[in-house]
């Protein structure tokens, strides 16, 4: 109630406690607390976050890392009067504000907030909290595994949760990595394990509750409940129930739920199982859930133990007192069964599973290109060698819950058991829209992940729309591996595929797969398709029906590729043409286009392009001025173009003075952006472009749309004065964007590796 000019005063004043509360009357004054929160942040972290320039609310900034530094023990409260309120629980007042966390090293974080003294702040990061990260993590001990299982299992399962990602784990945990993994898509232990009343999960136990009073009901509307008690089978039919009878009932239905639960979430696998426990002899796949999927799961529910002793009813005293004690003991009873889930789900025995007559790597590869969509992986002769095919999964003991929406691997070793793991985790992971595996060693294990994929795309509500894979060798040329991937996701967005080198294996391979020209793909969805080859061979001949098949395609990025002949770069460019009249942004990277200077001026006449990239492209490698200035007559002509990027092309000081002839007097560029990143500009010549920029600008009467000038990496070290003149005579002009680079060092470290 105080007026705004009092309050104004009072607010720097306000510890962090009394702040949070007189937020609303702050905005009911019209008064921002911006200003305080950044300067809390200057006082108290002593950091510049980076993309400083992003954030919109330093209020959720502040506390968000405050959390998370109060949480890993990094921050001391007491350093600070304004930290320092007998009021204040630094986690439970600032969990509200926690979209993302990290969680490193030994689990600490996870062990704190599971502890019984922060079941608030658990609840409020199950609202709040959506991006769950693990960095650094290092192995742990059974009790802090059961602390993560919690912490999952309330964020995730019953939580907000919609991402997971994991950062540099040179040497995971494999019980830890399949624990989180497994979570991550929904799975965690069998249905009774959090379904009892001795479920440390109150709201497990309460829709399981609810699950079983409607199911009991709807029995007993049916007539099917009487006289089926878990009792000591005498008839009770006619008259009134017991309690402890009632409970059995409960209990009894509940078994039922968890039936059926099991049963949905294995719905996907379980001709895999039927074939499995069927056969030893015979290797199975994934396969089509549609047409012949009825008579594995009748088999599987005869054959199955776990199903079979679920289903049946027990009606002996010794099988009842069997069930008591498995519930008095409670889901942590045995100190195992933590390991023992994870090893069922990571290392199920598929010793049955061998192929005698397997294939090779090679082979196989190409069965995979060339199945058809939807059809099922044929075998892999890695997963066999490694004991069995990619997407048999156990989920015996396996209950599903929510899912989280992304995925993202980092820097994480993969290997042919956790491969395998994750192959059978996608197969069913319907809610996962974005997957990205970044430098995980896959190699051959690549197929692994592909039969994964092919089975969740025959999943009607798949969901998946971004793929993201990048790794240092590469087992398969990129061009089968993107046509693998979208013959399967004709409803994937954005598809990208990076590899640095190629293996021994793929070098001796023939660069031209018959499998992959002769793949059919649909027509797709496919918004972004970013390739970087690892210095292969751009044969349009692949790319092409990609192209035709993504009339929807708005942003292509190629990195890295080698020409084979003049002719493929304008043959590229034609295709582009006619099969993809929606491409708003093209960028090429490390590609050498000295020699095809016709085709750069063809592109940036392009009347749909709103983007180009030319990124270490060579462009004035061989040139002549007159190159250059069909390059700003081009751009000075082409209305449509936005942004121009050159960065790595050897500019100089003389070519870019020129280039600020684009915002000429007589220029109908809509031209905004201007990326000339290292290209050995040296501060004079900073200058007079932006003299010469002055100039234009002046003739137009201040009418120019140019808003963004880069300057990465570039000499501007060599003669400070004269740059920092350049550059705030230039940011009257437009927002530059720089950094203090050390060209001397930088030159000596490239002399250094020559």
């Amino acid at each position: 109630a105080l007026p705004g000019h009092l309050l104004r005063g009072l607010l720097p004043l306000l510890t962090v406690f009394r702040l949070e509360r007189a937020e609303g009357a702050a905005r009911r004054a019209g008064l921002s607390t911006q200003p305080i929160w950044r300067k809390l942040w200057d006082d108290v972290m002593k950091t510049r976050p980076p993309n400083s320039e992003n954030i919109t609310c330093w209020r959720k900034k502040f506390l968000e890392t405050f959390f998370s530094n109060v949480l890993h023990g990094v921050l001391d409260v007491s350093s600070d009067w304004r930290l320092n309120d007998h009021h204040f629980s630094p986690l439970l007042h600032s969990s509200p504000h926690v979209s993302q966390l990290t969680l490193c090293n030994m689990l600490q974080g996870a062990v704190e907030l599971t502890a019984e003294h922060n079941q608030k702040v658990l609840e409020n990061l199950a609202v709040s909290l959506r991006i769950l990260k693990f960095q650094h993590l290092l192995s742990s001990d059974q009790s802090i595994r059961r602390s993560l299982v919690l912490l999952l299992h309330r964020l995730i399962h019953h939580g907000s949760v919609s991402q997971v990602s994991m950062y540099s784990w040179p040497v995971p945990d494999t019980v830890l990595l399949v624990l989180i993994l497994s979570m991550s898509a929904g799975f965690w232990r069998s249905g009774n394990a959090l379904t009892c009343q001795s479920s440390p999960c109150g709201l497990c136990r309460e829709k399981d509750k609810a699950q079983s009073q409607e199911s009991a009901q709807e029995r007993a509307e049916r007539g099917h409940c009487d006289g089926r008690e878990w009792s000591d089978g005498e008839n009770q039919k006619g008259s009134p129930r017991a309690p402890e009878e009632a409970d059995a009932e409960v209990n009894r239905c509940r078994a039922d739920v968890c039936l059926n639960s099991v049963l949905s979430g294995l719905r996907s696998h379980l001709q895999n199982q039927a074939c499995e426990e069927a056969s030893s002899k015979v290797p199975c796949d994934h396969s089509s859930s549609q047409g012949g999927s009825s008579h594995c799961i009748s088999d599987q529910l005869s054959c199955h133990p776990v199903l079979r002793k679920t289903r049946r009813r027990l009606k002996s005293a010794a099988g009842k007192k069997r069930r008591c004690l498995r519930r008095s003991r409670g889901p942590y009873a045995d100190p195992d069964d933590l390991y023992d889930f994870v090893f069922t789900v990571a290392r199920e025995d598929n010793s049955g599973l061998l192929d005698k007559n397997s294939t090779t790597e090679g082979e196989n590869a190409e069965n995979w290109t060339s199945s058809s969509p939807g059809s099922p992986c044929t075998g892999h002769a890695v997963c066999k060698k490694r004991g069995g095919s990619a997407g048999i999964f156990s989920l015996k003991a396996a209950h599903r819950f929510r899912s989280v929406s992304t995925l993202e691997l980092f820097s994480i070793p993969l290997t042919g058991e956790t491969c395998r793991t994750l192959s059978n985790l996608l197969s069913s992971w319907v809610s996962l829209e974005n997957l990205v595996l970044s430098y995980n060693g896959l190699g051959a294990n690549i197929f692994c992940i592909l039969s994964g994929l092919r089975a969740l795309s025959r999943h009607s509500d798949c969901h998946l729309r971004v793929v993201r894979v990048s790794d240092v060798f590469s087992h398969m040329p990129c061009m089968e591996l993107v046509c693998c991937i979208l013959s399967a996701f004709h409803r994937l967005h954005t598809l990208s595929v990076s590899f640095d080198l190629k293996n021994q294996l793929e070098v001796n391979r023939p660069d031209a797969n018959p499998s992959c020209s002769e793949a059919e793909i649909p027509e797709s969805c496919l918004e972004q398709l970013e390739i970087r080859f690892p210095r292969e061979p751009l044969h349009t001949a692949f790319l092409v029906p990609v192209l035709k098949a993504s009339k929807s395609l708005q942003q292509l990025s190629l990195d890295s590729a080698t020409l084979p002949c003049s002719q493929e770069f304008g043959l590229l460019l034609e295709a582009l043409k006619e099969c993809n009249p929606n491409l708003k942004k093209l960028s090429f990277h490390d590609m050498n286009l000295a020699e095809h200077q016709k085709e750069v001026l063809l592109l940036l006449q392009d009347p749909v392009l709103q983007e180009i990239t030319f990124s270490f492209c060579r462009l004035f490698e061989s040139s002549t001025t007159e190159f250059l200035s069909e390059i700003i007559n081009t751009v000075k002509r082409n209305t449509s173009l936005k942004s121009l990027k050159l960065p790595g092309n050897r500019l100089g000081n003389h070519r870019l003075v020129a280039l600020a002839d684009i915002f000429s007097e007589d220029s109908f560029s809509s031209l905004c952006q201007l990326d000339v990143s290292s290209n050995c500009i040296k501060p004079d010549g900073l200058l007079e472009f932006t003299k010469k920029l002055e100039g234009h600008i002046q003739q137009r009467g201040g009418q120019i749309q140019f808003t963004h000038l880069r300057l990465f990496q570039n000499w501007l070290d060599q003669d400070a004065e004269t740059a920092q003149e350049a550059l705030r005579r230039l940011k009257a002009v437009c927002s530059v964007v720089n950094d203090s680079w050390d060209s001397s060092q930088a030159f000596a470290d490239y002399i250094s590796v020559m």
